[in-house]
C-alpha cells in the first residue's frame, strides 16, 4: 500500500529527460515538468487569461495551448505548426456544423416555425399546463436555437399567460430557463455538445440520444422546482408594462410537420443512417446513401435547406431581407466555431503532452470504481471552470479537452458517451452573475440579481444534479459499449 502511494507521488515530480525539452533542447537542459504540472499550466493559463486578463476565450484557449505545446515532447520547429494544425483539424470536424445549425435557427424564427412549435405545445397541454409546454418548446427549439434566442421568442408567452391568469409568473419564467438549458447544453449541434462528441470519439447520433435520455429527467426535475419555488416565493416587481408582445398571427404560421422538420430531418439521418447502410447489401446505392446522409455536415446541410424553403414560402412579406438575417447567423456562428476549435487545439497539446498517460498511472481505470470515479472527474472539472468563468459553452469545451487528454488509452466499463454527460451536468450545475445567461434571465424577466440568485442559480443546481445522477443510473445500468471505452 505504502510502495504504491510513493509510486503514484512519483509520478508528479520525475525528471522526464529535457528540461524545457522543447523549448531548447540543444542547451541540454533538463527538465521537473511532468504532464500533470504541464496540466496545471495549461489551466491556469486559460484561467488566468480568462479571468484576471479578461482576454475573449478563443485567445485564452489558443494561449493555453500554445504554452503546453511548447513544454510537451516534440522537435521545437514543430510546436507553434501543431497547435495551428490541431486547431485546424477541429475546425473542419465541426465548424461547418456549427454554422449549418445557426442557420436552422435563424430560418425557425424567420418563418414562423418557431411560434408554430410553441402554439402546438400549448395546444398539446392546454393552457393550465403552460408551464410545462413553455419548457417543452424550449427543450425543442434549443437544439439548433441559442438559448438567449429562445428565451426571447418565449417570455412574451410568460408574461401574456400571467396576465390571463394572474398566477405562476416566476414558475413560467423557471420553466423556460430549464427547457433551454438542457438540451442547450447536453443535444448537438449546439457547439458544446458537438464539440464533446468530436473529443470523445462518440457518434452525433450517440450523443444526441444520451443528451435527450439524460435531458428529459433533468427537465422534470427543473418543471418541480419551479413549481416549488413560485408557490414559496413572490417576486418584488413584474415587468409587465417593459414587456413587448410580438404579434403572431397563427393562420399564417407553416404546418407543424414542416416546421419540425429542421429539427427532426438531422436527427433522423444521424441515427438512422448507420443502420439503413448496414441493413443493405454491402456495396449497394441505399447503402451508400445511408452512409452519406448520416454524415452530420450532409444532414444539417439538408436541414438547412429546408429551413429555407420554410423562410421562402411562409417569411411575412415587408420584413427585413432573408440573406440579411442569413449573414447575421453565419456571422454569430463564425466566434463559436473559433473558440470551439481553440479548445479542441488545446485538448490535442495536452495529447501531446502525454497527461492522459500520467493519469492513467494516478488512476487503475481497468476497476469498475474507477471508471466512475472518472465521471465524478468529469463534473467535478466543468462544475469548477463554470463558477469560475461564468461560460457554460467555455467550461464545456475546456472540461471536455481536459477530460479527453485523461481518457487516452484508458478502457472504460462504459460508454464514454456518458462522460459528455457529465460534463454536460457540471457545466451547468452554478450559474451567477459571471454567467451572461443569469443576466438574459434577470434583464429580460425584470427579475433583481438578489431574486435571481434565489431562483434561477437554485434552479441550476437542481439540472446539473440531476443530469450527474441520470448519468451514473443510465451507465450503470446500460453501459452500451462497455469494457471497451470505445463509440
Amino acid at each position: 500500500m505504502v510502495a504504491a502511494i510513493r509510486y503514484r507521488a512519483s509520478i508528479l515530480v520525475r525528471r522526464p529527460p529535457g528540461l524545457f525539452a522543447g523549448i531548447a533542447p540543444s542547451l541540454g537542459i533538463r527538465t521537473m515538468l511532468s504532464p500533470p504540472w504541464i496540466l496545471a499550466i495549461g489551466v491556469a493559463v486559460v484561467m488566468g487569461s480568462i479571468l484576471w486578463l479578461r482576454l475573449n476565450a478563443f485567445l485564452g484557449l489558443i494561449t493555453a495551448a500554445l504554452a503546453v505545446s511548447l513544454l510537451a515532447p516534440g522537435e521545437p520547429q514543430e510546436k507553434a505548426a501543431r497547435v495551428a494544425a490541431a486547431f485546424g483539424e477541429t475546425a473542419g470536424g465541426i465548424g461547418v456544423a456549427i454554422v449549418l445549425a445557426s442557420v436552422v435557427g435563424c430560418c425557425l424564427v424567420e418563418s414562423g416555425a418557431a411560434d408554430r412549435i410553441v402554439a402546438a405545445s400549448l395546444a398539446a397541454f392546454g393552457k393550465q399546463n403552460a408551464a410545462t409546454a413553455l419548457a417543452a418548446s424550449a427543450f425543442v427549439l434549443a437544439v439548433p436555437v441559442f438559448f438567449d434566442t429562445v428565451f426571447y421568442l418565449l417570455l412574451p408567452l410568460a408574461v401574456s399567460m400571467y396576465r390571463q391568469t394572474g398566477k405562476q409568473y416566476l414558475r413560467y419564467l423557471l420553466a423556460i430557463g430549464a427547457g433551454g438549458t438542457v438540451t442547450h447544453t447536453m443535444v448537438p449541434p449546439t457547439p458544446g455538445p458537438l464539440l464533446m462528441a468530436e473529443q470523445m470519439g462518440v457518434g452525433v447520433g450517440t450523443m444526441s440520444l444520451a443528451g435527450i435520455a439524460v435531458g428529459v429527467p433533468m427537465l422534470l426535475a427543473g418543471l418541480a422546482f419551479a413549481a416549488w419555488r413560485d408557490r414559496t416565493l413572490a417576486l418584488a416587481k413584474l415587468p409587465l408594462r417593459e414587456t413587448v408582445e410580438r404579434p403572431v398571427d397563427v393562420a399564417t404560421l407553416p404546418p407543424l410537420a414542416a416546421s419540425l422538420t429542421p429539427i427532426a430531418l438531422p436527427i433522423a439521418l444521424i441515427s438512422l443512417g448507420p443502420l439503413v447502410a448496414a441493413q443493405a447489401a454491402e456495396g449497394s446505392w441505399l447503402a451508400a446513401v445511408g452512409a452519406i446522409a448520416a454524415e452530420k455536415n450532409v444532414a444539417l446541410f439538408l436541414a438547412a435547406i429546408a429551413g429555407l424553403v420554410l423562410c421562402l414560402r411562409y417569411r411575412r412579406r415587408g420584413e427585413s431581407p432573408l440573406n440579411a438575417a442569413v449573414e447575421e447567423s453565419v456571422l454569430s456562428a463564425g466566434g463559436i466555431v473559433l473558440i470551439t476549435a481553440a479548445g479542441g487545439a488545446f485538448g490535442a497539446m495536452l495529447r501531446a503532452a502525454q497527461v492522459g498517460e500520467a493519469i492513467g498511472d494516478l488512476f487503475p481505470v481497468e476497476s469498475r470504481g474507477a471508471g466512475f470515479a472518472m465521471l465524478w472527474i468529469s463534473f467535478g472539472v466543468a462544475s469548477l471552470l463554470k463558477t469560475s468563468q461564468g461560460s457554460t459553452t467555455v467550461a464545456i469545451i475546456t472540461a471536455s479537452s481536459l477530460v479527453a487528454a485523461m481518457r487516452e488509452g484508458m478502457t472504460l466499463p462504459f460508454h464514454p458517451v456518458y462522460l459528455c454527460t457529465a460534463i454536460g451536468s457540471g457545466a451547468i450545475v452554478t450559474s451567477w452573475m459571471n454567467d451572461s445567461g443569469f443576466w438574459v434571465y434577470c434583464r429580460m424577466g425584470g427579475v433583481s440579481e438578489r431574486e435571481g440568485l434565489r431562483t434561477w442559480s437554485p434552479l441550476m443546481i437542481v439540472l446539473g444534479v440531476t443530469g450527474m445522477a441520470s448519468t451514473l443510473l443510465l451507465a450503470a445500468l446500460w453501459p452500451g459499449a462497455g469494457g471497451t471505452g470505445g463509440p
